[in-house]
């Protein structure tokens, strides 16, 4: 098959009872004919190549797919390689990618973040978390890591004012998937 590269990422897969192997969401996307499938991590990301330019289209189709074959509803987010690449040259922490990778964490949005919400949630935040949004991605150093951070349940607060449908992957992760493609 003849198509484009892209990358698929799931949100909050393997967490708790929402459980998904990675030969079964391989099996789904294959399942949808497209080729060149390759997951990446237990965290609910996929690369593989398929027809058409429609990233919309490929979330909603491996959605449906996915809920079908297992039950698992989750939100899914597709990038291309251009895309990928954009994000990875758009790090305003290249510090943190350097020395700390794995507390630099970008989550991925389906639409453009709204400055304003997240400028107020900032403003009222004190803490050692560097929070900057590019596009549809938001890059957060987590200088003390994302476990002592109180920034996420300050998040979950701002709600529904910053767009809480996303999913987080850190710079490591992102590298990867990046590099797959």
């Amino acid at each position: 098959m003849s198509g484009s590269r892209w990358a698929a990422l799931l949100r909050g897969i393997n967490l708790g009872k929402r459980q998904l192997k990675s030969a079964e969401l391989k099996g789904v996307v294959e399942g949808l004919g497209f080729t060149d499938v390759k997951t990446l991590f237990a965290s609910g990301n996929v690369v593989f190549t398929a027809p058409g330019t429609n990233a919309a289209a490929l979330e909603a189709a491996i959605h449906d797919a996915l809920a079908k074959a297992t039950g698992l509803k989750s939100e899914i987010f597709v990038r291309g390689p251009n895309e990928m690449d954009a994000i990875v040259a758009a790090n305003p922490f290249p510090e943190v990618a350097k020395e700390r990778p794995s507390q630099l964490v970008v989550i991925f949005h389906r639409d453009a973040i709204d400055p304003a919400p997240l400028g107020e949630l900032l403003e009222s935040y004190d803490g050692p978390e560097r929070v900057k949004a590019t596009g549809r991605e938001l890059f957060i150093d987590f200088p003390d890591g994302q476990g002592r951070s109180n920034l996420y349940p300050a998040m979950s607060k701002a709600r529904p004012k910053l767009d809480p449908v996303n999913t987080a992957r850190n710079w490591n992760t992102v590298l990867k998937i990046r590099d797959a493609l």
